[in-house]
């Protein structure tokens, strides 16, 4: 006998009491009948509850395994309240001691079979935790089909199902690739074997076997899945961990909306709250490392509240999130084009194709080669000739004199190389002329050959060399014509008598305590500091497993002062090169003929870097310390300074050391009528520097950023400022961007300096052309010449929220003039997971609220959208390959040295397939 409880307007549960089916059909198994009844639409305002029942307000929809939801029809009212069986369904349940049978549905169409398959398929370890997953279920079952007009209206087409499924993804990627099948439980399981605890993965490793780092999203996920099936305990087994995973890596749209809202509905009563909002922002916030949205976290509570609860009734339901998802736009950085068939046609092309021939293959890759380094090839070719024709001119010359006898080859080897060093010596100086080279790069047009950017590189190379000949010059000196002449008989030595004396050296000593000695060893050691601490390791402080008294011979100071032990060097080969024991003659002492020009110009460089710095003296205007360790200097600007965006300057501060100059590129414009640097604190001096500044700042006004601010316009007694003296400005590879009608711009974090310089210049330019169509003075700026630039995308990829302080006026300026969008500006936070990552999803929605509703993005607090994680650099070349075709486009990159070799790569194989061609620069980090 079997009695059902029914609830008019909701879902009843009850127990059924049958001794006879019990004992008679089932063989004595059954423990229970739960009997599940309800109406498939038309939800009841409230409904009322029952005893030995549970009640909501909606449809019967999956309540075991994510929703089923049904676009049914309006029913009339007395369809809901009973007046209509067929819009009732009546499932009954037979609960075993090892399962969950069906055992009778009444009503209902293929979806609600469906429905108690799915209920069928999980089998209960227990009869209590079964009967509370049921009644959960249940009860969140109402948000799902509250009324059926609500769903009417919300998009699910395949294209925005598509759209809101990926921003519901739970399982990134690279988790479960360890084999066990497609689904990758074959990794899970391993973990789950390797974290029990007694047959049990506790809580706290939920996260690390599913692969998910965030271990507190990890754990409110694990007990979302474990509220859904009534695990009180905090561990599964094995098959529970299944259940789990199976939910988790369900690729439907309804599945992981499902677990999403259990995330967020924590009492598990169908409906979210503003409360359980604000816990769910601040987890996410946490999550993603975004510090402002968890301090904000009620506002932006108030704010998803206010969108979908405009009714006021203190809460959302599914169908709210759902409407949401399907409605917000696409945040993807590929962008649609107008022109399919091109991007197809294009794909196509960038295809990597191999061929069989390695002969042709080879001719190829060398030909790539070729095109894309021509300028430095021709350089180190021609350097290399030099260097080989006046090591082989001065070995042949010491082959035919009397010394060859005695020294053998050991003289014209160390003779051969004491050329190409006097050579190199000389060279090396003219890559560190950088007014030289600033003036050269501007004024000539010599930069269509002579790659100018590569001069730092080119002077390691020339200090290679160095390195090479010292090597060739000292060892065959000091293990062979030395030793040769003290053991060669006497007559073979009177044909050195006019070069060593009438008596024969009678030891080795002589010949090093002699000036030609000791002025050699000496060149050789202070030659061996510089080019030691020279290296980035030393240079940049990578060793950190030192002693302290060593530790202190690193860095950037024991770089600079070791390099300044050239001086010492150059007046010791002035006077080694004089002392010659093979030469008497002044005019066969060649080596002041190879240094006079070089020393004496750089010598020049050195006296008006001195002069320059000495009248330009600036006054500290605005000092802003940002988040990220970054200060910000504005300073007036001096008169005649006139500098190109992309340039850079040199500061140094005498309070915190009087000669240490340091090179910053310049953030502001050219038509600025300021001076602005922003330093990043990585060093000691710039960390003294900052400390130097923060002491005369104030925390900022509520419409200023940063941390803290010193404005000396408004302030009316200025505190003492430290003293700033700057010097340049010179050249970088950003100063180009003038050379190009599209430009694409990268910036890594503090990398962005020179390129939002020259977004300034864009936008002045910008602004200039308003003043020029509406007729206005312009104060003759408009005499200018024309400004090539037509296009400009800049992508600032950084890991800090707080990083977009730093260029936040820049922004809203940007979006504020540029009316015709010849500015494409991109935002990247990486500390954001991926669009598509259920633990940035409601980051997402949040910013899709925020930016329609008042124009500001949540993370970056500019106008300006953010994309999360990284981009798809393959992507953004496409896209503007496909906009720009036959057109060429100047890439600029300055930031850390990762990212070279991949964006290379893209310019230089978009250019080979496609008619738009990539030229990329980049900038010395």
């Amino acid at each position: 006998m079997r009695k059902a409880t029914e609830v008019e307007g909701g879902v009843g549960v009850s127990h059924t009491q049958n001794d006879t089916e019990s004992s008679n059909s089932l063989g004595g198994n059954l423990r229970s009948r739960v009997t599940f009844s309800g109406p498939l639409t038309g939800p009841s305002s409230n409904p009322p509850s029952a005893p030995h029942s549970t009640s909501h307000s909606g449809p019967l929809s999956s309540p075991i395994s994510g929703p089923i939801i049904r676009r049914a029809h309006h029913t009339n009212s007395s369809a809901v309240h009973g007046g209509d069986d067929d819009d009732l369904v009546e499932i009954t349940l037979d609960v075993h001691d090892d399962g969950v049978s069906i055992h009778e549905i009444r009503g209902g169409d293929q979806e609600t079979a469906l429905l108690a398959s799915q209920l069928e398929r999980n089998r209960p370890s227990r009869l209590a935790s079964r009967l509370r997953q049921v009644s959960a279920g249940l009860r969140r079952v109402a948000s799902v089909g509250t009324v059926s007009g609500k769903f009417d209206r919300v998009d699910r087409s395949k294209s925005t199902a598509a759209r809101a499924l990926k921003g519901l993804q739970f399982i990134s990627r690279n988790v479960g690739k360890g084999g066990g099948g497609g689904d990758g439980w074959g990794e899970i399981e391993r973990r789950f074997e390797e974290g029990m605890v007694e047959g049990r993965l506790p809580r706290a490793k939920f996260g690390q076997c599913i692969g998910m780092k965030e271990k507190e999203f990890a754990c409110e996920l694990f007990d979302a899945l474990a509220r859904r099936r009534g695990i009180t305990v905090g561990s599964v087994s094995k098959d529970e961990l299944r259940e789990f995973w199976n939910q988790i890596s369900d690729p439907s749209f309804d599945a992981r909306l499902m677990t999403f809202f259990d995330m967020v509905d924590k009492n598990a009563d169908g409906r979210i709250t503003e409360e359980e909002v604000i816990e769910i922002i601040s987890l996410s916030a946490s999550a993603n490392k975004l510090s402002k949205i968890q301090e904000n976290a009620e506002e932006y509570a108030a704010l998803i509240m206010e969108e979908l609860d405009p009714d006021g009734l203190g809460y959302i339901e599914l169908y709210n999130l759902e409407t949401l998802l399907l409605q917000a736009p696409n945040q993807s950085t590929n962008m649609v084009t107008d022109s399919r068939k091109l991007s197809q046609l294009l794909s196509q092309k960038l295809v990597p194709t191999k061929d069989r021939n390695p002969i042709k293959r080879s001719w190829r890759k060398l030909n790539y080669f070729v095109q894309d380094h021509w300028k430095r090839i021709w350089v180190i070719l021609l350097w290399l000739g030099i260097c080989v024709g006046l090591f082989t001119w001065k070995f042949i010359q010491y082959k035919n004199r009397d010394v060859f006898h005695i020294m053998g080859y050991c003289v014209s080897t160390a003779k051969g190389a004491a050329e190409m060093l006097k050579f190199n010596m000389a060279l090396i100086l003219l890559p560190v002329c950088r007014n030289t080279i600033t003036w050269l790069r501007t004024r000539t047009k010599l930069g269509m050959a002579v790659p100018f950017d590569d001069n730092i590189n080119f002077h390691k190379v020339v200090a290679a060399g160095i390195a090479v000949g010292v090597g060739l010059h000292a060892i065959p000196h000091l293990t062979c014509d030395f030793p040769r002449l003290l053991h060669t008989s006497n007559s073979s030595y009177v044909s050195m008598e006019k070069f060593f004396g009438h008596t024969r050296p009678d030891d080795y000593w002589w010949f090093v305590k002699g000036t030609e000695g000791w002025t050699g060893i000496t060149m050789v050691v202070l030659m061996a500091i510089a080019y030691v601490l020279a290296q980035p390791w030393f240079r940049r402080n990578r060793l950190n497993n030192l002693p302290k008294p060593l530790k202190r011979l690193t860095g950037f100071n024991a770089f600079w002062y070791s390099h300044h032990l050239f001086v010492i060097v150059y007046a010791l080969l002035l006077v080694h090169g004089y002392f010659l024991y093979l030469s008497k003659k002044w005019y066969h002492k060649t080596t002041w003929m190879y240094l006079c020009v070089p020393v004496l110009l750089y010598a020049c460089e050195r006296l008006i870097r001195a002069f320059r710095s000495g009248y330009k003296k600036v006054q500290i205007l605005k000092v802003a310390v940002y988040p990220g360790n970054v200060l910000a200097l504005q300073m007036s600007k001096p008169q005649g300074f006139k500098y190109s965006s992309g340039q850079y300057i040199f500061v140094n501060c005498v309070d915190v050391s009087p000669f240490e100059w340091h090179p910053f590129s310049l953030t502001s414009a050219p038509g600025d009528d300021y001076v602005s640097v922003h330093i990043r604190t990585l060093g000691d001096w710039t960390s003294q520097l900052k400390a130097l500044f923060s002491k005369v700042c104030q925390p900022p006004a509520v419409d200023q950023s940063g941390l803290l601010r010193a404005d000396m316009a408004g302030i009316q007694r200025m505190p003492r400022m430290p003293r700033i003296k700057i010097d340049g400005p010179y050249g970088a590879p950003a100063q180009d961007y003038k050379n190009y009608d599209v430009l694409l711009l990268v910036g890594l974090g503090i990398g962005a300096t020179p390129l939002i310089s020259i977004v300034k210049d864009v936008l002045n330019n910008i602004k200039q052309q308003k003043v020029v169509e509406r007729g206005t003075p312009d104060n003759g700026t408009s005499k200018r010449k024309p400004f090539n630039v037509k296009r400009a995308y800049f992508y600032w990829v950084t890991r800090e929220q707080g990083s977009f302080d730093w260029f936040k006026s820049v922004m809203d300026e940007v979006a504020e003039n540029d009316c015709d969008h010849v500015i494409e500006l991109h935002n990247y936070c990486t500390s954001v997971y991926e669009e598509g990552d259920a633990r940035s999803a409601l980051i997402t929605m949040l910013q899709s609220l925020q930016h329609a509703k008042n124009g500001v993005d949540v993370v970056s607090g500019t106008r300006v959208k953010s994309h999360f994680a990284r981009p798809n650099w393959r992507a953004v070349f496409k896209r503007v390959a496909i906009n720009h075709t036959n057109q060429r486009v100047g890439v600029f990159y300055c930031g850390a040295p990762g990212l070279v070799g991949e964006l290379r790569h893209f310019s230089q194989d978009f250019s080979r397939k496609t008619s738009t061609k990539f030229d990329f620069h980049k900038e010395n980090f």
